[in-house]
Order: C-alpha cells, then structure tokens, then sequence
C-alpha cells in the first residue's frame, strides 16, 4: 500500500477531515491522531481509527507517532497548525485556500521553505479524470498555445447559512471567492501552467445573504438565519486576469445568482478546444478540419469515474512522502499564486482599479495607464 508505515494526524474532524481520514487510511497510512474542539468528535474519530483524540494541535504535531498532519479547519487557523507542523518537520497537507489571507499565505510558505517536511494544498480539480485528460492532450500539443480560460463555478442557491464560520470574515477571510472560486482560479492557473500574472481586475457582490427575503428551494444553507451578524463576505464575483505572455483567464464564481448552475471550464487554444465540468471524468475537444469539407470535428471523451481527485491527491501526497522528494503538484508556490490573485480581486473590487502584480507585490494601476492602454488596444 502506498501509505504503509506513515502516521497521519487530522486536525479538523468535519466533513473534510473525515474525508481525507477515509481516503488515507484506505490507501494505506496510519490515522493516528485526530484534534478537533468538539469532544464528541474527537470521541467518534477514535472509535473509527483507533487514533489518540486530542483537544489541540500542539499536542497532536508533539505526538512522536504522528509523520503527517491534514489541516481541515476553518481558514483562519491553517496558519497555527501548518506552521507548527512545519516547524516540527512534518509533512503537511493544508486544505484549500492556503490562507485565510495573503500575509497568512506567506508565512506559512515561509515556514515550509524552512521545514524538512513537504507541504501540499488540497487542489483536488487538479486529479479528476477531464484534468488528467486534459493534461495529457495539451502535452502532445492537440490544443496548441492556450490563450484563454473561462472558470466558472456558479451555484443558483448554495449560500452556506449565515451564523456559520464561511460567512464569518474573521474566521473564512472572504465568501464564495475564497470557497468554491479559488477552485476555479487555480484549475484555470493551473492548465495554464501558471504564466506570470502581471494584472487583475474584479468586483465582488453581497447581494443575497443579507436579505430577509432570500429563497433556498434546496434547504442548502439549513442554519439559515437572515439576522445573523456574521454575514459579511462576497456570495458572488467576475473577475478578469491578464498573465505576461498574453493568456487570460475569466471567472465567475457565486454562491447564489439568479441564472443556471454552472461548473463549466472551458479552454481555447490555437489549435483546438475544451470544455469540461470542474471535478467532473469527461470533456469534449472542440476542433475543425478541412477533410473533404470544412467541418467541425468535435470528439467527446469519457474518463474512469472510478478515482476521484480527492482520492488522487491523497495518493500523490503520500507518495511524495515516500519518495522524500519535493512536490511537484499542489505546491506551496502554486497556492501563494493563486492567494495573491484573490488579494488582488478583492482590492480591485475595494478600489474599483485594477491591480498590477509585479514581483508578488500588488500596485493599482493608474487611470491615465488604463487610458493609454485603451488607446493602443
């Protein structure tokens, strides 16, 4: 088994951390520890792993049995628990988005410079089967030079119920940008091989959960609660990114519009096209030929249902563990990137400006700039 020998601790034993518990046991490791506030979760993640319950971190990353640590708790304390795993030389896989905010991102980049462990951030899009696919196509060259990316990740109604940590600022740092759009953006930053980013311009809305009035056919957020105080983070954001070598990418993330649902990802490129839903195992090739007649020729693929990226990226994890080698999926770099450019979208939307993004430091760009740029387009 790939993960033989290794001991996992869960920090965060919700859904999330359940799940990548599941995952990795399955493949494998040792679910040693499992820390979580609640007693009755800790209680029942015992009973399920035979794992030492802990009340706290420290005590979890000071356990000797422990060689990696999954972070699944709200955004605000990937922080703490990264950066003592790290400082204690254990390999770490920290739930998406790295950081509650940019300078929290930081510092737990910085700790991972500094640590002998590894540390990977948990992009599962990036393992489903239309990705893999994806991935091997645009590597023997069928779709050419990428030049643009349209991310969507569009719910009708999904906002999660005010009175919960995701539409706390304080704990999730931002709404539906930094739950369900950082998907997005690093999916399409991703498939771009992450060229340089140089400019980006967005607008965030609250629209929906401050209202009395909201209409939730689907029971989604079931604490809902119009009152709650804790409702003040974006449910909805476009966004434009301009990267050096001249690729884009577009993102629409919300957590309620009144449209159709979307997951849509769809890729141009110089020779030929795709589209794909995000998480989903098939994609269909956008493509033209002159054989006999001009024609469109578009080919639909299915992928294997039956590996989930969640399941991938577990696996890929512990495997670079037992290689003792750095990642090279799912990087702390990568999730630096990805964090900077939803800084940037924020500010953009805080300004009404864009935002330049030069040497990982962030400047508005100036009007008369805009202009000119107009003028040369």
């Amino acid at each position: 088994m790939i993960g033989s020998g290794i001991g996992v601790g869960v920090v965060g034993l919700g859904g999330m951390g359940q799940h990548h518990a599941k995952n990795l046991s399955e493949l494998g490791a040792d679910v040693v520890a499992g820390a979580d506030l609640l007693p009755e979760a800790r209680r029942a993640f015992a009973e399920t792993y035979g794992a030492t319950p802990y009340e706290n971190h420290e005590d979890l990353v000071a356990d000797e049995a422990v060689d990696a640590v999954v972070v699944a708790t709200p955004n605000k304390f990937h922080e703490p628990i990264a950066v003592a795993a790290l400082e204690a030389d254990r390999h770490v896989l920290v739930e998406k988005p790295l950081a509650h905010s940019l300078e929290s991102a930081e510092r737990i980049a910085a700790a991972a410079a500094e640590s002998d462990g590894i540390c990977m951030v948990g992009f599962h899009n990036r393992h489903t089967g239309a990705a893999a696919m994806f991935d091997e196509y645009s590597a023997r060259g069928r779709f050419g030079d990428l030049t643009h990316v349209e991310a969507n990740y569009v719910r009708r109604r999904g906002v999660p119920g005010p009175g919960s940590w995701f539409t706390n600022p304080e704990l999730a740092g931002g709404g539906a940008l930094l739950d369900i759009g950082v998907h997005a953006l690093d999916l399409a930053l991703y498939v771009l091989d992450f060229p340089e980013v140089v400019e980006v311009s967005g607008v965030t809305r609250t629209t929906f959960g401050t209202t009395e009035e909201y209409a939730d056919p689907d029971g989604f957020g079931d604490n809902w609660d119009a009152e709650a105080e804790t409702y003040e983070v974006d449910d909805a954001v476009s966004a434009f990114v301009r990267c050096a070598d001249g690729k884009t990418i577009s993102l629409e993330a919300a957590w309620a519009t009144n449209r159709e649902p979307s997951m849509d990802f769809v890729v141009r490129g110089t020779e030929a096209g795709a589209k794909f839903e995000i998480g989903d195992t098939d994609m269909r090739i956008y493509e033209t030929d002159t054989a006999g007649v001009d024609h469109y020729a578009d080919v639909d693929l299915s992928g294997d249902s039956s590996a989930t990226g969640y399941n991938e990226q577990d696996a890929v994890f512990l495997e670079t563990i037992v290689a003792g080698a750095e990642p090279t999926a799912n990087t702390v770099e990568e999730a630096l990137v990805v964090q900077r450019v939803i800084d940037a979208i924020y500010r953009s939307s805080e300004t009404g400006r864009a935002q330049r993004l030069e040497s990982a430091e962030a400047e508005p760009v100036a009007a008369e700039e805009l202009e000119a740029s107009a003028r040369l387009d």
